[in-house]
C-alpha cells in the first residue's frame, strides 16, 4: 500500500506560476511533498521533508526528470521511515546525505 497521494486533491496540477506548470505533485503522509514542474528552459523534481530538507534537481528534459522522480519517489520512503520511526538525528541526517548523494 502506498503512502502517496495527490496533494492538495490534485488542485495544483496545472497551475502556472511565473512561467512555470506543475505537472506532479503529491504527499507522502503529510511528513513529505514531492513535485515534478516545467519550463521553457527546464524541468524540476523537488522533494521537501518537511522540517528536514528541500532538494531541488534540474534537467533538460521531461522524460529524464519523470523517470527521477520515480526513483526518488521510491528511495525517499527509507528517509520517511526512519523519521517516522523516532530514529535519532544522526541516523536521519546520514540517510538524507545518502539521499542527496544518490540524486544530486
Amino acid at each position: 500500500m502506498s503512502n502517496w497521494s495527490t496533494f492538495n486533491s490534485g488542485k495544483t496540477i496545472g497551475t502556472v506560476s511565473d512561467g512555470v506548470v506543475t505537472l506532479y505533485d503529491e504527499e507522502h503522509t503529510s511528513i513529505a511533498r514531492l513535485t515534478l514542474k516545467r519550463n521553457k528552459d527546464f524541468v524540476s523534481v523537488s522533494l521537501n521533508i518537511y522540517g528536514w530538507m528541500d532538494h531541488t534537481r534540474f534537467f533538460n528534459s521531461e522524460h529524464d526528470a519523470q523517470r527521477e522522480y520515480r526513483a526518488m519517489r521510491t528511495e525517499c520512503v527509507k528517509v520517511l521511515g526512519l523519521i517516522q520511526s523516532d530514529a535519532s538525528d544522526i541516523k536521519i541526517w546520514d540517510a538524507i546525505s545518502e539521499f542527496v548523494r544518490r540524486f544530486p
